[in-house]
């Protein structure tokens, strides 16, 4: 799989060892953490645009791929909009040259379902959804899920573009455009204030790491499963509510501080999951509550 490093990749690698599979991974550690690599893997550190990608894969020969690795900062897109696409287009066709010269025709997109779909007054949004991305990011993510169908297409594979919602949980980096779990709970363990934009009420749909990594490993093994699965909740939580589950959680009674809003922020996102329950026997498991307590638990050890 390529981002095994990374927040969620880490989590869907210790998945799929769990379950007795062999796991290679590929990443260029830009983002993440060889610490993050469960030692059962194999670890080749890669950029996904490079040759050198196309050799890991044939010699590897695998069943499947899960491909992960992404540009995923909306504002660095905005910014170079080339290099987003030269990540997130350009190494996903290097990715399916490699599968195809290697005859992998199982293939798992890790996709987003927020930038994809834009504002819509459709919420929780299904798949069948015009995508409307707002941001370069949006937009690279929407088309390397066109290449994947028509490479499937081509070639007699299967392609699935999971479409997530705002996944949280254990070892997401605090550090750049990461979601605002990760930035609360930091700032709520250092005694940090809190700092929400505007006035808290745009909604977001937060799924559970453990969640995605289930339905990562059942999209690779539904075999019926092909395009577009969004993996939400359907549920809306405003940005203050996450912030009182989290200060309840840590034990913090400071109320957050409110700041501008962000220019052409969504007002509300969730994703419709039916899909995902027909195709892929999936729904999410981990309550609210019980994954931000999990989360907080989990900075507290790393804190410590």
């Amino acid at each position: 799989m390529t981002g095994g490093a990374g927040f969620i990749g880490s989590h869907v690698v210790d998945r799929l060892l769990a379950d007795g599979h062999e796991v290679a991974v590929v990443d260029d550690l830009s983002t993440g953490a060889r610490a993050n690599v469960n030692p059962a893997a194999r670890l080749h550190v890669a950029d996904v645009r490079a040759p050198e990608l196309r050799r890991i894969v044939d010699a590897t020969r695998p069943d499947a791929v899960v491909h992960l690795a992404a540009q995923a900062a909306v504002s660095r897109s905005v910014a170079d909009a080339a290099f987003d696409a030269s990540v997130n287009i350009l190494g996903m066709l290097n990715l399916l040259e490699a599968c195809r010269a290697a005859g992998v025709r199982n293939v798992v997109y890790i996709s987003t379902g927020g930038a994809a779909y834009g504002d819509t007054e459709v919420v929780p949004t299904p798949e069948t959804h015009l995508t409307r991305p707002a941001s370069p990011y949006g937009v690279s993510k929407v088309a390397a899920e066109l290449y994947l169908d028509c490479w499937a297409g081509l070639h007699g594979a299967r392609g699935v573009s999971l479409r997530l919602a705002n996944v949280y949980g254990p070892r997401q980096n605090p550090e750049g455009e990461a979601g605002v779990v990760a930035i609360f709970t930091r700032r709520l363990l250092s005694g940090r204030p809190c700092v929400i934009n505007g006035d808290g009420e745009q909604t977001r749909d937060y799924v559970y790491v453990g969640d995605v990594a289930d339905a990562v490993v059942r999209a690779l093994t539904r075999t019926a499963a092909t395009g577009a699965v969004n993996v939400g909740t359907t549920r809306e939580t405003t940005v203050n509510e996450i912030y009182r589950l989290l200060a309840q959680a840590a034990g913090v009674e400071r109320p957050a501080e409110h700041g501008p809003a962000r220019a052409g922020e969504q007002r509300r996102s969730a994703l419709a999951w039916d899909r995902a329950r027909g195709l892929l026997d999936w729904s999410p498991a981990t309550p609210l509550d019980r994954g931000l307590a999990a989360t907080i638990a989990w900075a507290r050890s790393e804190k410590n």
